[in-house]
């Protein structure tokens, strides 16, 4: 049986991206949101674009987190606690979180080119404080911009997968290997996961300035897979 990823946040910008990628690289996804009807339609959309047998389900965030055997975590870094809360009793033991999310000002009015200060050190780490201990987590895509995302070109970049848990890693490495153009690497354990999620803010910043939208990463001098 193919497993289900779900993308809890689907119907935002970061996650529809995802959802869009990984679908195409023909995983069955299940779109999560607050509200069903959201997700639904969000799915309904993207099975249209993709055309074909795409495999995309539109749920509440609860019951895919519930049907998941992977779960991509692309909500605003404001609403992520209150997620994980409500999610806590519902995780399958076993199941693999990818935290995609980064601390950045603007989801609390700030600046996007500044990240808060996360008192576990990283919004990774905080996850990690807010999953049961059965559940295995895995830090990746937080420097892919939403709109690179949702394109139809192939990317242009690396993605660093930061975790304690090899299994975890392995599996988000292994997404990352299904969008075309990107590279992951082994970022290390999952405190790293502070300064990935600083190169965000860092890459936004690029953004603005040059005037571009897919300002990426890549580091030279690794051997290539």
């Amino acid at each position: 049986m193919a497993r289900k990823i779900a993308i809890l946040g689907g119907t935002g910008a970061e996650g529809s991206g995802l959802a869009l990628r990984l679908a195409k690289a023909g995983e069955h996804i299940l779109i999560g949101s607050r509200e069903a009807a959201r997700a639904q339609e969000t799915a309904r959309l993207l099975r249209e674009r993709i055309g074909g047998p795409a495999q995309i389900e539109g749920l509440d965030n609860a019951s895919a987190a519930t049907a998941c055997d992977v779960a991509v975590l692309t909500v605003p870094f404001s609403g992520v606690v209150a997620l994980l809360k409500q999610l806590k009793a519902v995780w399958k033991p076993g199941t693999i979180v990818i935290d995609t999310t980064v601390p950045l000002a603007a989801t609390v009015g700030g600046a996007t080119t500044r990240v808060l200060g996360v008192w576990q050190g990283s919004a990774a780490e905080q996850t990690k404080e807010l999953l049961p201990a059965s559940v295995s987590l895995a830090a990746a895509f937080q420097n892919l911009g939403a709109e690179t995302l949702s394109g139809d070109n192939p990317l242009d970049c690396d993605v660093l997968v930061c975790g304690d848990d090899e299994k975890a890693k392995q599996v988000a490495s292994e997404l990352v290997g299904k969008i075309p153009g990107a590279r992951a690497l082994n970022g290390g354990k999952l405190e790293n996961a502070r300064i990935v999620e600083s190169l965000t803010a860092l890459l936004i910043g690029l953004n603005m300035r040059y005037k571009v939208h897919g300002a990426g990463i890549r580091f030279t001098g690794l051997p290539l897979k």
